[in-house]
């Protein structure tokens, strides 16, 4: 890279930080840092949905299964469109509503009002750890975006290593500071500097370098053109693992909350449906198909990092990494502040402290943004691929939470004894698959057969309970 590609780095993360110290003095009280004010528009938070969503991990993730698959990898995002809009359909009117009646903070806040304080103490503990690992694969992904372009030369220690150093302390202080609003604003930015830079620098100045479409086509192999270049089973578990997120998702929640009202908050998950899938989804398995023919012997993840950092101009090279790196801080903040949201709002202060200034909260707040991040950065050392990172990470959330969820939307029949059962049956028993890393039946993910044991002991434990009741 030139040194113009490294002013315009600097200058980038120069102006996110004096965006983290501006809002660091606007916030008043727990209301603005954790949902905004409840005032912020459609498109603001739209785009910080999406800009969330596919953030670092599904933007390098993309450009790898771009790499391996060709176009059918966007068959990810299109399970994110399902997504957003079923849950904007479904459960995004109902949650706006109550939270324009009782005012919500949280996503366990949610299931306390439903369940009671057990239950939403147990959902912040399972999210807390859940965003916890999604941070890191963020924190990851920006390493290998890092490593691969901006620190690829660096000679003080491992660039890799070097690399996640860095993001992990832009990552931790910027999000420390400024809190919701920071995050939902710089969103909308760098959502927009992601999109154009990808979408008219980066994709037409790398085909041109590759040599055009026949020079492309050439290096692939055919199946990298179908739509059918990938197996049902692989569907089925992305589906299972994707689509819920979208209706327990710490981070969506908050977004519902700091929309002004239902029609808003509705609006803002089409838009992000759509942003989500065609545009990101065809955008990113492009781009990492010319990764692979730029560089073919790359590690998959690795490749897209490589192609902005050494075939683009000068210049041109620095603002379309910035664009990536926008997309890292995008998901990498609101996952922080999520587990952080969980970790002071739902954790410490139902079990240590009671009538503490909304001031105090804040500081707590950004005390226990500093230490997740440095547990993070700690995860992150230990993976590999991001994708696989954030896909447990959201398998294990899932496992746990979608079936007492649906339930406290759609039916009466809530039991707080049901819904920890249920939880702690289907969360551990993905999270132990994973830490074991447990072969499925029929190559299914763990997360399916999670959530199936977890729909499975809610109305048993219920019908127990009851039965219990019946002969007492």
């Amino acid at each position: 890279m030139h040194l113009v590609d490294y002013l315009i780095f600097a200058i980038y993360f120069l102006v996110l930080l004096g965006i983290g110290f501006y809002f660091y003095f606007k916030n008043e009280d727990l209301e603005d840092y954790f949902v905004g004010g409840r005032s912020i528009s459609s498109t603001h938070v739209g785009l910080s949905i999406v800009a969330t969503d596919v953030g670092g991990g599904f933007s390098i993730g993309l450009g790898g299964l771009g790499f391996t698959m060709g176009i059918s990898g966007s068959w990810l995002l299109f399970t994110g469109l399902i997504g957003a809009w079923l849950a904007a359909v479904l459960t995004v009117p109902k949650l706006k509503q109550l939270d324009a009646k009782v005012g919500l903070l949280t996503y366990p806040d949610f299931l306390a009002f439903k369940y009671g304080k057990n239950v939403a103490l147990i959902a912040a503990i399972i999210s807390c750890i859940g965003y916890l690992g999604f941070t890191a694969g963020q924190m990851l992904a920006g390493a290998k975006l890092a490593a691969g372009s901006v620190f690829s030369e660096v000679s003080i220690m491992d660039p890799l290593s070097f690399s996640l150093l860095v993001m992990a302390i832009i990552i931790v202080f910027y999000t420390a500071l400024g809190g919701i609003k920071a995050v939902i604003y710089t969103d909308t930015v760098q959502w927009i500097i992601l999109l154009s830079g990808l979408l008219f620098l980066g994709l037409p100045f790398a085909y041109q370098e590759l040599g055009g479409w026949h020079a492309i086509k050439a290096a692939l192999p055919p199946s990298h053109f179908s739509l059918t270049n990938i197996s049902a089973v692989t569907v089925i578990n992305w589906a299972f693992v994707i689509i819920p997120i979208w209706f327990i998702a710490m981070t969506l929640y908050q977004r519902v909350y700091a929309c002004k009202n239902v029609k808003e908050a509705k609006k803002a998950f089409y838009i992000a449906g759509l942003f989500e899938y065609p545009v990101m989804a065809f955008l990113g398995v492009a781009l990492g198909m010319m990764a692979r023919v730029a560089f073919p012997a790359s590690d998959p993840e690795m490749a897209l990092p490589r192609l902005l950092g050494h075939v683009l101009p000068i210049g041109i090279s620095g603002f379309v990494l910035a664009s990536y790196f926008s997309a890292v801080m995008s998901t990498a903040d609101s996952c922080l502040i999520a587990s952080s949201g969980n970790l002071t709002n739902d954790i410490w202060m139902k079990i240590f402290t009671k009538n503490k200034s909304a001031k105090t909260i804040i500081i707590v707040s950004q005390i226990a943004t500093l230490l997740l991040g440095i547990l993070a950065y700690v995860m992150a050392n230990s993976f590999t691929s991001v994708l696989s990172v954030v896909l447990h990470a959201y398998g294990f959330m899932v496992s746990g939470l979608l079936i007492p969820t649906l339930v406290a939307y759609f039916s009466k029949k809530t039991d707080e004894r049901a819904a920890i059962i249920s939880m702690l049956g289907g969360g551990g028993f993905t999270f132990f698959a994973i830490l074991m890393g447990l072969k499925m039946p029929f190559e299914l993910d763990s997360t399916v057969f999670g959530i199936l044991l977890s729909a499975v002991l809610y109305p048993l434990a219920y019908t127990i309970r009851r039965k219990r009741t019946e002969i007492a």
